[in-house]
């Protein structure tokens, strides 16, 4: 949530604060500034004239709003969405065409937590691999309604990019962010907070999305679908609708175990990386970089597995928040509790904004297993507020309570391993914790090479098995989300940053690639 102010050298890291009077928190913490209105820019210069390769029209669905010129991918034919989309549609990767959102652009309508809510209507948006997709303002955004899906699957070779206008013009900096909405999955899935007197996880238990005023989510179907999201870029996203309001890269609601996540990037987001509210999707493959507030922000009852994730925030030490945040405040009671489950991570957290950030933060309304990750600050690396829930929770211990965080291979490099801020002590921190080189290890020197890459004291540490968590993950022979130099599944796909040592044969995120069609 908060705002990315130096220049961004590899991007967004994974965070967490702490809960209370210091803390930085997602949602509704935090101080949010939206810029004033920018005054009318000048009339641009007219883009080029088509020539015989940009289409004269736009496909069926879309709307022809006229030519718009990028420096790197040459006269584009402009395809616009705007309002509702009723029916099945395909964004076809057409030559020299680009897609473009206007106003929050709405695939189907909400069919309820039910799947019965009367006018409802479950539709599919397809975008084929290698399609752009850019938006204009704050107010553009795309959401997925309860009961329709998203299927966009890029592929290495051809990632499917949301971005923004400043962008495909050429204007984006390393530093731009905010630039637009962002997208929002909603679903049937369970939730923990609830905006009626129900039980959590109910069928009628839902509530309003982050960053809109009528987008609604939750349900009681675990295994919810709201499509595939595969091989995706969102760049420069993120917006304030009002102080402790705000749209981010990808935002979830209630998103189902049916649904696929992996391969997703999220650059220069001016709020979190991604954060998902309840559901039960796993996500494989994400890389956060330079969100200006959290990199994985999980609420509401989320349970769910991720593994391999690589979050780096902006060098220069002034932007970004936690690298996981987990739980929200104020409601720490709530039930389903949340479980969240991360094995093979890699976080960079610089930021210096208050003494009271810090990498993690693990709130009492969460259970929570680090397993084989590696992180580096400056500051403390771990905050816990609560060890096993409040005191209303803990003689509810049996309904929904794991019990403390788990940590496992864990290699620490920090300013100080935990953060006492009044909450629990140190003592028992520590003793959460553990020692030793094939459990934790809060004593690392680090060697990472390009920012991110294991090095000798890295590898040194054995990994723990973390399919013993769940069949989603898959064993590995180390900690960390980059194994050596030869590991390169960010590489092609994922957008780089001012340097060459991230995603480089991609370009750089600052730049959009010609669009050859398929």
């Amino acid at each position: 949530m908060k705002h990315l102010r130096t220049v961004l050298l590899l991007g967004s890291a994974i965070s967490l604060v702490a809960c209370g009077a210091d803390d930085v928190a997602s949602p509704g913490e935090g101080t949010i500034v939206t810029p004033a209105p920018a005054p009318a820019p000048a009339p641009a210069p007219a883009p080029p004239a088509p020539s015989a390769a940009v289409p004269a029209d736009c496909p069926t669905g879309t709307t022809n709003v006229g030519l718009i010129a990028s420096p790197t991918a040459g006269s584009l034919r402009n395809c616009q969405l705007s309002g509702r989309i009723n029916s099945d549609l395909i964004l076809r990767n057409v030559a020299n065409t680009i897609y473009s959102l206007s106003g929050p652009v709405n695939v189907g309508t909400d069919i309820g937590g039910s799947g019965s809510l009367a006018g409802g209507k479950a539709v599919n948006l397809t975008i084929e691999p290698g399609v752009v997709v850019f938006a204009s303002a704050g107010l553009d955004y795309l959401v997925v309604n309860r009961g329709s899906k998203l299927f966009a699957e890029g592929s290495a070779a051809k990632p499917i990019i949301f971005t923004a206008r400043a962008n495909v013009e050429g204007t984006a900096t390393d530093s731009s962010q905010g630039l637009w909405g962002g997208i929002i999955l909603l679903g049937r899935a369970p939730i923990s907070d609830c905006n009626t007197a129900v039980a959590g996880g109910s069928v009628d238990c839902q509530n309003v999305i982050e960053g809109t005023t009528d987008a609604i989510y939750g349900g009681n179907v675990a295994a919810d679908s709201s499509g595939v999201m595969r091989y995706v870029q969102i760049r420069y996203s993120g917006f304030a609708i009002a102080p402790g309001n705000e749209l981010q890269s990808l935002t979830t609601g209630g998103v189902g175990s049916g649904t696929v996540i992996d391969h997703i990037q999220s650059h220069n987001s001016s709020d979190d990386g991604v954060e998902f509210f309840g559901g039960r999707q796993n996500v494989k493959y994400l890389v956060a970089t330079g969100a200006d507030d959290d990199g994985l922000d999980t609420d509401l009852g989320y349970k769910g597995n991720l593994q391999f994730l690589l979050a780096v925030q902006r060098s220069g030490g002034q932007s970004g928040d936690a690298m996981i945040e987990a739980d929200s405040n104020g409601n720490e009671d709530a039930l389903p509790r949340q479980n969240t489950r991360v094995a093979n991570a890699t976080f960079i957290h610089r930021s210096t904004l208050s003494a009271s950030v810090n990498a993690v933060l693990l709130r009492g309304g969460t259970d929570y297993t680090l397993a084989n990750t590696v992180i580096t600050t400056t500051r403390a690396c771990i905050d816990i507020d609560e060890t096993n829930g409040t005191t209303t929770r803990a003689a509810n211990a049996s309904l929904d309570d794991v019990g403390p965080p788990v940590f496992r291979s864990v290699a620490l490099s920090c300013g100080t391993a935990f953060q006492d801020d009044g909450n629990v002590p140190l003592a028992t921190l520590t003793s959460i914790f553990g020692s030793g080189a094939n459990n934790n290890n809060n004593a690392l020197v680090s060697t990472l090479t390009g920012t991110f890459i294991n090095g000798a004291n890295e590898t040194a540490v054995p990994a723990f098995n973390a399919a013993t968590l769940d069949p989603f993950f898959v064993t590995t022979s180390y900690i960390g989300a980059v194994r050596d130099a030869n590991d390169t599944w960010f590489a092609g796909w994922a957008c780089n940053s001012a340097t060459a040592s991230f995603g480089a044969t991609s370009g750089l995120c600052t730049a959009i690639p010609a669009i050859t069609g398929s």
